[in-house]
């Protein structure tokens, strides 16, 4: 696992979440820890190591 801190693109706050880093390409929709709200999250590791990480809002 590997923690990886962003901003929310909902309410701007820094958040943290715990990637899995054994799944090479990670999309999927996490709620904010703080406001609640929807982010959908593109994830891609290789060989362990984060390579391109984005996080999209999504409208309600």
């Amino acid at each position: 696992m590997f923690e990886h801190f962003f901003q929310c693109p909902h309410c701007w706050e820094e958040i943290s979440m715990l990637l899995d880093t054994s799944v090479r390409r990670q999309k999927y929709i996490e709620d904010c820890e703080i406001c609640c709200n929807p982010i959908e999250l593109d994830v891609t590791f290789e060989d362990g190591e984060l390579m391109a990480f984005s996080a999209e809002s999504i409208e309600q």
